[in-house]
């Protein structure tokens, strides 16, 4: 039997789930559905537990930490975390992999999934995973159609006539998020099914379609990947290569066009989780049907979604309402109308804002830091550094810098100088010297920081050492 591959897709921003969902730490990677675990690390857990071989991640140039962090705090092995220098959709994403499969395996089997989805009911994921791998020796391409429970319009349909859910159903046709008339005609016809964006197909016959239908993919991608760079834990696709193709999904560059797919019916409590409405629905409610998550006091309240992360939420006698709330921003709107949140994302692009970008914790390799205060030449951080993690070896032009160490224990570098700072020591780093922050303790370490200075950008940054392999033209600390 032919060895199945999985690979996972993490590279969305999900900015209908603003303000928990920014672009420098999009849905995948936060722990929407419990405290402990991801998105990402959800889809990767149940991935690797169907095969022996280690999991393809597929990302981008500025997620690469998170997602190289999420899989080291799971202990996950993956077989490589290719980077994607610019966006071109899943069809090229999903050629990369394939090339990556095939270089070793020419018979190998893809299970392509993405990241930011959820699936509760895992023994019935795993069933259908064996169906579909039956079923590629009778068809090249098998997709997981989810059986509605609802006519929804923002999901695209598979149509396959007689299908059960014991076995794979040729494909007759797709629709793309048809209107609500439509879409309740086909929950009373039956034989229709949500496209979940769940394949497995053998990699190599994926190749050769793309080559054929989208050739300007095909050849991009490949040469992308012939032309990438190792670089630690991560395989850097060629920019110049990959810029060149163009930008489509599978699904329409593919799968809508093969003569040979087929779609395996299933119920795994499935959920692409794309507006707070389907958090909502996804999430445990109360008996009022409210979800209710963080500091959060609800009297009087119905079909609802609640969300405090660092500030309290509290609502009366209202119904329909969902109200998200994180330190930096609030967002307010009826539940059903949730997924119009995007076009606060838009507006808030539109003024050069930040907020639609990154939350107020900033993550990086060694760990995080957060901006508690600004002001006309001084802003104060709150930084912590994981256990053994260190921050490049650095200088700043335009600011001086106090730490004050309030958890743990931090070895500084000033200069030809080292030495340990515990909780309530500090010390000063004047403009110009060489510095370096780490923390040599099997626990996180926090400190104060206060920078005063004529400029007080992230990009002040000399950086001579740095054991994650950034290099000075970032400048990120």
């Amino acid at each position: 039997m032919a060895k199945l591959y999985p690979v996972v897709l993490a590279g969305g921003i999900g900015t209908r789930l603003w303000p928990l969902s920014r672009s420098a730490k999009p849905k995948q990677f936060l722990p929407l559905l419990n405290e402990e675990t991801s998105l990402f690390q959800d889809t990767v857990e149940r991935l690797a537990g169907l095969t022996d071989q280690p999991v393809i991640v597929i990302t981008n140039e500025e997620h690469r930490f998170l997602a190289a962090e999420q899989l080291r705090e799971r202990n996950m092995a993956q077989k490589a975390i290719i980077l994607e220098p610019i966006g071109r959709n899943t069809a090229a994403a999903a050629a990369v992999a394939a090339l990556e499969i095939v270089k070793d395996d020419p018979e190998g089997l893809m299970l392509l999934a993405p990241s930011d989805h959820a699936i509760t009911k895992r023994d019935q994921f795993t069933a259908a995973v064996e169906v579909a791998i039956e079923a590629t020796s009778q068809a090249d391409f098998v997709l997981f159609g989810i059986e509605p429970d609802r006519p929804e319009t923002g999901f695209g349909y598979i149509n396959a006539p007689g299908s059960t859910r014991c076995c794979a159903a040729t494909i007759n046709r797709f629709v793309e998020k048809p209107p609500l008339e439509t879409a309740e005609g086909y929950l009373q016809d039956g034989g229709w099914y949500w496209n979940s964006g769940i394949f497995v197909f053998p990699a190599a016959r994926y190749l050769a379609e793309l080559e054929r239908l989208e050739p300007a993919i095909y050849t991009a991608s490949k040469a992308a990947w012939q032309r990438a760079e190792s670089d630690i834990w991560f395989l850097r696709l060629n920019e110049e290569e990959f810029a060149k193709s163009p930008s489509k999904s599978i699904d329409y560059a593919v799968i809508e066009h093969s003569e040979s797919a087929s779609v395996v019916p299933i119920e795994m409590g499935w959920s692409d989780l794309g507006s707070f409405e389907a958090l909502h629905k996804a999430h445990q409610s109360d008996d009022n049907a409210n979800s209710l998550v963080g500091d959060v006091i609800a009297k009087n309240v119905t079909n609802s979604y609640l969300r405090g992360d660092g500030i309290l939420v509290a609502a009366v006698g209202v119904d329909n309402l969902m109200v998200v709330a994180s330190d930096d921003a609030v967002v307010v709107s009826p539940l059903s109308d949730s997924q119009n949140v995007k076009a606060i994302v838009e507006e808030l692009e539109a003024q050069k804002r930040s907020e639609h970008h990154s939350h107020s914790r900033t993550y990086r390799p060694w760990g995080w830091y957060q901006s508690l205060s600004q002001g006309e030449r001084y802003q104060v951080k709150r930084i912590q550094v994981k256990p053994g993690a260190k921050l490049s070896l650095q200088s700043h032009k335009h600011r001086s810098e106090h730490w004050i160490v309030v958890k743990g224990t931090m070895r500084v570098t000033l200069d030809d100088k080292v030495f340990d700072l515990i909780e309530n020591q500090s010390t000063y780093v004047p403009l110009g010297t060489i510095h370096r922050l780490e923390n040599p303790s099997d626990s996180p370490a926090e400190l104060i920081e206060v920078q005063s200075g004529s400029y007080l950008g992230e990009d002040d940054i000399v950086r001579y050492e740095d054991i994650y392999g950034r290099s000075p033209p970032e400048n990120k600390s």
